[in-house]
């Protein structure tokens, strides 16, 4: 993908987060939808940013959809913790791509969002990846040929 195409996944991920956001924070009270209001607003500005990247480069910014299928649709504090951690995630990831760019400022800037991202999310829940915006999947199973012999004690 060119750098363009990846600043417009990054602003596809923006928008649903927006949409996420103003949805949790519908359907919470208290500190919740205070912390989704905080990240609404977050996730607007970084929009705007996106949007404002790429008319620089003589595009077109991708435009919002009129609603996005979300996993959970919160109807407790804890389906809407999850969906938030997950759109967390899903702009991690976006901004993860990003950050593959051979532009220095534009890298930094993806850095920057995904630290905020991944602490936007630990504010939710404390189980966080290892390698946040990775896909994670199951290490490959050993086989016979590769497997290594059980190492020995040392005798002495």
């Amino acid at each position: 993908m060119s750098t363009l195409d990846d600043l417009q996944q990054a602003l596809a991920a923006e928008h649903a987060a927006v949409y996420a956001y103003g949805l949790i924070a519908a359907r919470t009270t208290g500190s919740l939808r205070s912390a989704a209001s905080t990240a609404y607003n977050a996730h607007r500005a970084r929009r705007d940013q996106l949007r404002g990247m790429i008319r620089e480069r003589g595009t077109a910014p991708r435009e919002a959809e009129a609603s996005y299928a979300v996993p959970v649709t919160p109807r407790s504090a804890a389906e809407a913790t999850r969906l938030a951690v997950h759109v967390e995630e899903g702009v991690t990831a976006a901004y993860l791509q990003l950050a593959a760019t051979a532009d220095v400022a534009l890298r930094r800037r993806a850095a920057l969002a995904m630290q905020e991202s991944v602490t936007r999310a630990y504010g939710f829940d404390a189980e966080i990846p290892a390698l946040p915006g990775l896909r994670e999947t199951a290490a490959p199973e050993p086989t016979a040929k590769s497997a290594s012999p059980a190492p020995t004690p040392a005798t002495g």
